[in-house]
């Protein structure tokens, strides 16, 4: 039976908390290993990023003004996510109104990352959160306009389905390289960085140059 994509109106495809965050740390390495510049990446991930409150945050950044944050933190993990151009975006009104329902019904342990000004609250076509305790992944009660993908969050979350194949066909199109699937996976698995690894994916890269990355992302390295 087909898989049915991620999105808010299924997310039964999106992977536990623990499954997610180990995902978004693989595909910032990979992207940090093909990518020396970071403002030409796409996924990334930062380990410390509120160190005293155990916060880690992965992003993305498509670099045409859509993007996800996904804060994971000791109650859970939630998501905001923005398409600019999908049917649900404020910016087709002047006053940049979130549409009705994307931020109802997130538990108030969530309130630090919603109150976080560098996530432009306004700028959310959907939002995804999950508690440690919870069964599933929810959102708020939204009724969706027509189209295909009306919030963006079946675009915008195709990576996080855990599969590496996924990776290496988004790595086609975006850096325009083609990656050794099996090299992918050891990333996706974890294995340790290494010399030979790096090299596997990106002749061109140097080891000793990815140290920092992989200490800020939270990846294992040699």
């Amino acid at each position: 039976m087909r898989k049915m994509p991620i999105s808010t109106r299924d997310l039964s495809g999106l992977p536990d908390i623990d499954s997610l965050e180990k995902i978004t740390r693989s595909i910032a390495m990979l992207d940090s290993i093909l990518c020396p510049e970071w403002e030409y990446r796409y996924f990334s991930f930062n380990a410390a990023f509120n160190a005293a409150a155990g916060e880690r945050m992965a992003s993305m950044r498509n670099g045409s003004g859509d993007e996800y944050f996904i804060s994971f933190a000791a109650k859970g993990a939630i998501i905001k996510g923005f398409d600019h151009e999908c049917p649900m975006t404020g910016w087709s009104e002047e006053s940049l109104v979130v549409w009705p329902g994307v931020l109802t019904h997130i538990p108030p342990e969530f309130a630090p990352f919603l109150n976080e000004p560098a996530f432009r609250l306004e700028d959310t076509t959907f939002c995804i959160w999950r508690k440690f305790e919870d069964l599933q992944w929810s959102c708020g009660p939204i009724c969706f306009p027509e189209g295909d993908d009306p919030d963006g969050s079946e675009c915008l979350l195709s990576a996080l389905d855990g599969n590496p194949m996924t990776y290496v066909d988004f790595a086609r199109n975006y850096f325009e390289v083609s990656l050794d699937l099996m090299a992918v996976k050891e990333v996706f698995d974890h294995r340790p960085l290494t010399a030979d690894l790096v090299f596997r994916l990106n002749p061109t890269r140097v080891y000793a140059d990815l140290v920092n990355d992989a200490a800020e992302i939270g990846y294992p390295a040699t």
